[in-house]
């Protein structure tokens, strides 16, 4: 396999990228480029699916122009997706129905609401591990076929396809050879019984959803077809939603080893093997990814607000002008007045589930500055991370060895160190922080042969180790405070009763 490369789609919510990777895994080149994010009314979010595809497989072609490939050195294609987003088109034409409705889309929250006035709640949690939100994309679907009488019957009839990004990519480039998805994209959706691997009959019935829409569910280490370039058949063999892909990159590969995501908001995965365990607190059940005949699950949590709240100190607050300048400044806090801020801006997630707390900052005295602001707010991050990371190990009741981590904030050392601190457990940043594209990258390998698992944690390399160094008493006094802080934010909305 010598002079052989390995692509991997990393197809987000603000842009397309393809990263092409060699033998050895690591980066060679990257291109990348942006889309455009539609906004129809407040609280909708929209992408043109043509759009998406241009600029992915524009990226694709680029990245090995760039870097002298040819289509024969390319042993694999990997893809990895913003999740949840929703597209149904025509099966003879290839044009989508409707413009692709992003997971971060609210317009189908009254159909939630319905559905949660039918006592589907404990149904929907126990069949799909999720909640009812219109996040995934069971609701989004529901809602395009409503928009007009004769898509329910063309659905019926197997004219349209649904998918995910990952499947409208895959039926695009196979030329609508393939229309599958993965178990861990398909595990997004509100509609995949992950105990049986299966979509589920009852939840299509109850959303007027036609089999018929529906991709084929493969492993995400499977052959998904071919694209042609130049005459050249390249395999697509790898695919998993971005949040796991993530988790793969990272080798978490045993029950208890986790990943957490630094970006706008955090996203934090746990391996819990084979076991589907079910969330006493508020967590999601997902499929991790389905490789070599097994599946296995993971209980995923997201805060809200964590890089999001350094976008506050620099574009709300100017305390800052870049983002890299919140690690000088926080440095720079002298004193032990610990300050604490609750950046509880769009209410708290798991494990608290306020949606009327808001954003605080407490412990102010005369001699706080902005450093201790700074400070503070880098540590929310940290606190928040403890607190998913928390109720995981309630809900698995399996110990973290260690938590390893990627994304923007990951590069900030000060964080990760404070991070390891309040866990009292090491932390670990890879040299390729690119963790989403590495899974894509490693799941296409090992589908065309080149690796094997224990190739990729031989080849995972970290760039640093942050251990803990705080003592258990400050630890455990620190977060205590945290806890004070974060009561003290909840249900401020509500209004007080006479």
């Amino acid at each position: 396999m010598t002079g052989k490369y390995i692509i991997a789609l990393d197809q987000g919510t603000t842009s397309s990228r393809a990263v092409l990777f060699d033998m050895e895994g690591q980066i060679r080149g990257i291109a990348q480029q942006e889309f455009r994010q539609i906004y129809p009314n407040p609280g909708w979010v929209e992408h043109d699916p043509e759009e998406i595809w241009k600029t992915q497989v524009g990226v694709l072609i680029r990245v090995m122009v760039e870097n002298a490939i040819k289509p024969s050195q390319v042993a694999a294609i990997g893809i990895t997706n913003q999740r949840e987003t929703t597209v149904i088109w025509d099966r003879k034409t290839g044009r989508p129905v409707y413009n692709a409705i992003v997971w971060q889309d609210k317009r189908t929250a009254p159909i939630c609401e319905e559905l949660k006035a039918k006592g589907l709640t404990d149904y929907v949690k126990h069949t799909t591990g999720l909640v009812l939100d219109s996040y995934f994309s069971a609701t989004k679907v529901k809602w395009i076929l409503d928009q007009d009488s004769g898509l329910r019957n063309r659905a019926m009839n197997g004219e349209l396809a649904f998918g995910t990004i990952d499947t409208w990519l895959i039926w695009k480039m196979t030329g609508g050879q393939t229309h599958a998805t993965d178990y861990s994209n398909a595990s997004r959706t509100l509609l995949y019984d992950i105990v049986n691997l299966r979509w589920d009959a009852k939840l299509l019935d109850v959303l007027q959803i036609p089999h018929e829409l529906l991709p084929e569910v493969r492993p995400s280490a499977a052959a998904y077809g071919h694209w042609t370039f130049d005459g050249v058949d390249i395999p697509i063999c790898g695919v998993a939603g971005d949040q796991q892909a993530a988790l793969f990159g990272q080798a978490c590969f045993n029950p208890g080893m986790a990943k957490n995501t630094y970006g706008t908001g955090c996203f934090m995965l746990m391996n819990t093997g084979s076991h589907r365990h079910e969330s006493q607190h508020g967590l999601l059940t997902t499929i991790a990814w389905g490789l070599e005949g097994t599946v296995e699950y993971a209980l995923e949590g997201s805060v809200f607000i964590a890089g999001a709240a350094i976008q506050w100190l620099r574009d709300a607050m100017h305390l800052i002008d870049q983002a890299k300048d919140s690690e000088y400044f926080a440095t720079k806090a002298l004193g032990s007045n610990e300050v604490y801020m609750v950046p509880a801006f769009a209410g708290l997630g798991a494990p608290y589930w306020d949606m009327y707390a808001r954003g605080a900052i407490f412990g102010l005295t005369r001699d706080t500055g902005k450093e201790h602001v700074i400070k503070a707010t880098l540590e929310s991050l940290a606190y928040q991370t403890k607190d998913i990371l928390n109720a995981m190990q309630d809900d698995t009741r399996l110990k973290l060895s260690s938590l390893k981590v990627d994304g923007g904030a990951s590069a900030n050392n000060m964080l990760m160190q404070f991070q390891a601190d309040i866990l009292g457990t090491d932390v670990e940043r890879p040299e390729v922080v690119e963790s989403t594209a590495v899974g894509a990258a490693y799941l296409a390998g090992i589908q065309s042969g080149i690796w094997k698992k224990d190739d990729i944690i031989r080849k995972r390399k970290v760039q640093r180790t942050f251990k803990p160094a705080m003592s258990d008493s400050d630890r455990t006094n620190l977060y205590k405070g945290w806890q004070k802080a974060v009561k003290r934010t909840m249900q401020w909305t509500l209004e007080d009763k006479d």
